[in-house]
């Protein structure tokens, strides 16, 4: 994500994956193939506007396990909220993604691309409940990276209690905490600030590709 919800992923990938040909992973395709493992085969695939409420579902139940996790119980506020999700997926720029594997659905991406300035954000990024602990985020963050290689800039945002996803960003995929975001210090590319649990805050990533700043 990037001015909004962080968003989230589970683990790393086992010894051996490779990359896809640079083919396959061509930006313009309406598809494209991640990584192949014994035949094991992920894809990004756009999301149909008539799969979005069951999108957005599983996206909901992916952040629900770290509440509960953290805190016992759900929160009373949606997490991410309805607003964000909307805000995320027609945004200017955003591609909303599920990441496919051997033909089952097994998480999503909503990423906002800006293809002048080449600084880009993952707003939205989850694996589905059931599916953690398999690489799956890992692999899928590869292959957006590889989706996108102009980017000279990736951002993205999680909320404070996400501290599975604060160890994915930081020690698996190469971001670095660049800003904290909470009352006393709002983060400036929002007028509203969004209510967490426990009343903290959001943390605010970046990723400087090599070679392309």
């Amino acid at each position: 994500m990037r001015r909004r919800q962080g968003a989230g992923s589970r683990n790393g990938p086992k010894a051996g994956d490779r990359a896809a040909s640079p083919q396959t992973l061509c930006p313009e395709r309406a598809f494209s193939r991640i990584m192949i493992l014994d035949h094991d085969i992920m894809t990004l695939e756009p999301v149909a506007p008539a799969d979005l409420p069951r999108y957005r579902q599983d996206l909901r139940e992916a952040f629900a396990v770290a509440a509960m996790a953290e805190f016992g119980a759900l929160a009373e506020t949606a997490i991410p909220p309805d607003e964000i999700i909307r805000e995320s997926c027609e945004a200017a720029g955003a591609e909303v993604l599920h990441i496919v594997r051997n033909g089952h659905r097994v998480g999503g991406a909503v990423v906002v691309i800006d293809r002048l300035t080449g600084q880009n954000a993952l707003d939205l990024f989850f694996v589905a409940v059931g599916h953690e602990g398999q690489g799956i985020g890992r692999r899928a963050w590869s292959a957006i990276e590889a989706r996108y290689p102009q980017t000279r800039v990736w951002t993205t945002h999680t909320p404070y209690f996400e501290r599975r996803n604060i160890h994915f960003y930081v020690n698996t995929c190469g971001f670095r905490i660049v800003a904290y975001y909470h009352a006393g210090h709002p983060d400036p590319h929002r007028d509203d600030q969004p209510a967490l649990p426990g009343g903290g805050g959001m943390f605010r990533f970046e990723k400087v590709m090599a070679g392309r700043d």
